[in-house]
């Protein structure tokens, strides 16, 4: 299966700079996976969809600003720093740019030394592996002195940073945020909650795994970057139970998706769970949890493309996508949704 498959064109017009003045006034694409119906409509519309039993499964990872810039201690250049994943106490693989000015023993210095980095050794995906010494709280310091890192394609800084958070995330650890769940508000939330749709919650703190490009030729070739993961035994029993009474599991998010598959038994059966994934779903996969698929609309070639084509078919997402472009959907992570059932 060749990458290329996975392509389209795409305006650059269209990629969202800058997220709806409301959250749930974003629009909406159903898609129906037994025929390729395509409607339109806006989020809040997808209460309308959704039934009194379902289950919604979100993802409640907390973006830090892990964006850090600093000087290297021996020469003053400047270094930016990229938190991907906390490897311990204190210890964190990061990216770094300019790469080739960071050794192994490169101490950096943030904030004129409120933050110490020292790189300790090199990563299989061309990164750092980087022990961090300060003398007050860690995670008060990164919110002190971070950035938001957004993706390259944003090139407008949100007026405000909340807006790449969603209005449930809890857990401290991203570095970019689970963006199907950017269109809820609690309003909305509260409105399916009455109707009799339940939620629950996972944590995937999203990393490079999510959004690292794929550079192989062939789709198989492509190797995963691992993401932390945590699956309460309250949520796995809730979704097992729902799965017995033939209910609805509806996955808000590929973060979401790729843990419960990651977890779950070949019968479909969840246990609590923590650990690390490094799942690829691409065309050929076979889905033992999901129903449903609360997603936005995803980059050319990328591995998020390929995880919805393998849930509701190649040529029928890219006949979706080749629509979304000509009404004028927006793009990527502060762009429109679309709900797969």
């Amino acid at each position: 299966m060749k990458v290329d498959d996975f392509s389209y064109d795409l305006p650059e017009e269209l990629i969202a700079q800058k997220p709806a003045k409301v959250r749930d006034e974003s629009r909406l694409m159903i898609l129906h996976r037994e025929n390729g119906k395509i409607e339109h409509r806006y989020f809040r519309d997808i209460i309308n969809y959704l039934n009194e039993g379902d289950l919604l499964v979100l993802n409640n990872s907390k973006v830090i600003p892990a964006r850090l810039f600093g000087k290297k201690l021996s020469t003053g250049v400047e270094i930016e720093v990229l938190l991907l994943n906390e490897k311990g106490k204190d210890l964190w693989e990061v990216l770094v740019k300019p790469g080739r000015r960071v050794k192994k023993g490169t101490q950096i210095s943030f904030g004129g030394g409120k933050l110490l980095g020292e790189t300790l050794d090199y990563t299989e995906f061309g990164g750092r592996l980087m022990k961090f010494t300060c003398s007050g709280n860690f995670d008060e310091i990164i919110d002190e002195l971070g950035e938001m890192p957004l993706p390259p394609y944003i090139h407008e800084k949100p007026v405000d940073p909340g807006r790449y958070q969603t209005v449930y995330a809890r857990e401290r650890g991203s570095v970019a945020a689970p963006t199907a769940g950017l269109h809820f508000t609690p309003e909305l939330m509260q409105e399916l909650r009455e109707k009799g749709i339940e939620m629950s919650y996972l944590t995937l703190h999203v990393g490079l795994g999510t959004f690292r490009p794929v550079k192989a030729e062939n789709v198989e070739e492509h190797q995963m970057h691992a993401e932390y993961y945590e699956l309460s035994q309250q949520t796995a029993d809730l979704i097992n139970q729902k799965k017995a009474e033939g209910k609805r599991v509806i996955a808000v998010g590929t973060t979401v998706t790729r843990t419960l598959e990651t977890i779950a038994s070949e019968k479909g059966i969840l246990t609590a769970s923590k650990g690390w994934t490094d799942i690829f779903i691409y065309p050929g996969y076979e889905f033992k949890v999901i129903d449903a698929l609360v997603t936005n609309f995803h980059l050319p070639r990328s591995t998020l493309l390929m995880l919805v084509s393998a849930f509701a078919g190649r040529e029928q997402i890219l006949n979706a996508y080749r629509q979304a472009v000509e009404e004028r959907y927006r793009f990527f992570s502060f762009g429109d949704a679309m709900l797969i059932i």
